[in-house]
């Protein structure tokens, strides 16, 4: 079991004035969240998530698929439709990797905006890395000098390396890294072979080495011998990794955002979901079908980042680049609770 589990900031639902919306558009799911401000986080009102793989086949052919569009197009007009039943202070959508990518993204993207009336942004990486440390801010450790934050994405793979600040100081990014790698791509690129010990090896190197620079720059690895350290991971991999450790037959968010498990607890987990086979995965409550396909090539991303940095401690995170949108749009409106600032090393 973890070793220990926190709930996060998840509210009740309740209506309320100055609601705002955050629209994100991954390489794998397209998600929704509206929420209203609460003290210093807020109170989500509605949230919705659809897998669209919208990086289907963008790793062979450098643009996106008409059938991955269409999947994509039909996602944002629920979104739409439900942006449309609030009222709202403020809205942002943004594309990560696929869009950023892609020959073909930013003709994409105009044609969301004349079908759906969606105005998307294609963020950099730095934002996408400065977004989930948004986000996660609640759940860093106070009695952790660093945090080695990491996101698996369908098309990329975010690490960020922060410092915690002392007293009310807020932690800050000391560097950052966005690989462009994740779950759609692992999955294209070894297929099946994921499913095998040698093909599931094989990925796991494949990432560890594209991680080897960062840390060459860092040295996080000297770092978490002298303790002190603590990984913060937010994606559906680590979410379903806490998901088994726990041994839940249903996902359940409060028992999984701000989960706290050991480095053997993870791996165990782990070792799970890979004796499962295919069928296996599609079966596991944690899991489904729709994702079976994705959840072993985000375990090698895993697997490479904590045989690198195999800090004694992950903190699980189910929360992500909509919450950190949110609470950047909470935090500029004229009046009171503000959450703490983040900044950004320079």
């Amino acid at each position: 079991m973890a070793e220990s589990v926190t709930n996060s900031e998840v509210l009740p639902r309740r209506g309320g004035p100055g609601s705002y919306a955050a629209v994100d558009l991954g390489t794998n799911n397209c998600r929704l969240l509206i929420g209203t401000p609460c003290g210093s986080g807020f109170r989500v009102l509605e949230s919705y998530s659809r897998i669209v793989r919208l990086g289907e086949g963008l790793q062979e052919t450098g643009a996106l698929s008409p059938p991955a569009m269409e999947r994509a197009i039909a996602a944002l007009h629920g979104c739409a439709e439900r942006l449309a039943r609030h009222s709202l202070r403020g809205v942002r959508a943004i594309a990560t990797e696929a869009c950023r990518r892609a020959s073909n993204g930013a003709a994409f993207l105009g044609r969301v905006r004349a079908e759906t009336g969606l105005a998307i942004d294609v963020i950099s990486t730095r934002e996408e890395a400065e977004l989930a440390l948004e986000s996660c801010a609640t759940l860093l450790d106070c009695d952790a000098r660093r945090v080695l934050l990491f996101d698996i994405g369908g098309g990329s793979t975010e690490v960020a390396w922060i410092r915690l600040g002392c007293g009310d100081q807020p932690p800050s990014l000391i560097g950052y890294d966005s690989l462009p790698l994740g779950v759609v791509t692992l999955a294209e690129q070894f297929g099946h072979a994921g499913y095998e010990a040698a093909g599931f090896e094989a990925m796991t190197d494949y990432v560890l080495e594209r991680l080897r620079p960062f840390e060459r720059v860092h040295c996080i690895a000297q770092e978490i011998r002298c303790g002190g350290v603590h990984l913060l991971g937010t994606s559906g991999t680590v979410t379903t990794l806490a998901g088994v450790a726990l041994d839940l037959q249903r996902y359940r968010r409060p028992l999984i955002d701000g989960a706290v498990l050991t480095g053997q607890v993870a791996q165990a987990a782990l070792a799970k979901l890979r004796a499962l086979g295919r069928e296996g995965l599609a079966q596991h409550p944690c899991v489904g079908a729709e994702r079976a396909d994705f959840v072993l090539p985000g375990c090698a991303i895993f697997a490479a980042i904590h045989r690198l940095w195999p800090a004694p401690r992950v903190v699980v995170a189910d929360r992500g680049l909509r919450e950190g949108m949110l609470l950047r749009m909470m935090r500029a409106r004229p009046a009171g609770g503000r959450p703490r600032p983040i900044s950004a090393a320079r």
